[in-house]
C-alpha cells in the first residue's frame, strides 16, 4: 500500500512519504507527527486521532475502480497540507 500511495499522488504533481507501521506501535504521540492515518481496517483505537483517518483497505485489491476513491481523499489531504 505505501508504495501504491506514493506513487499515485506522484501521479497527481504531489510529493508524499508514506511508513508503513504495525497496528500495534501506533499511539496517539506517534499519530501526532503525521498528516493522516490510512488504514487497511477497521481499527478500534484507545484513543480519538486528530488527523484525517483514511479506510485505505480497497488499494490491496488492486481494482482501480475501488482504489479512486481512497486516493481522491489522500489528495484531499495532500492539497489542504500543501496549502497550510
Amino acid at each position: 500500500m505505501k508504495d501504491a500511495v506514493e506513487e499515485e499522488m506522484k501521479k497527481r504533481g504531489h510529493n508524499v512519504h508514506v511508513d508503513a507501521v504495525m497496528i500495534k506501535d501506533v499511539n496517539e504521540d506517534m499519530l501526532n507527527h503525521y498528516d493522516a492515518y490510512l488504514t487497511i481496517a477497521k481499527t478500534d483505537l484507545a484513543f480519538q486521532p486528530k488527523i484525517p483517518l483514511i479506510e485505505a483497505g480497497p488499494i490491496l485489491y488492486r481494482i482501480p475502480a475501488m482504489a479512486q476513491p481512497v486516493y481522491d481523499k489522500v489528495e484531499e489531504v495532500v492539497k489542504k497540507v500543501e496549502n497550510e
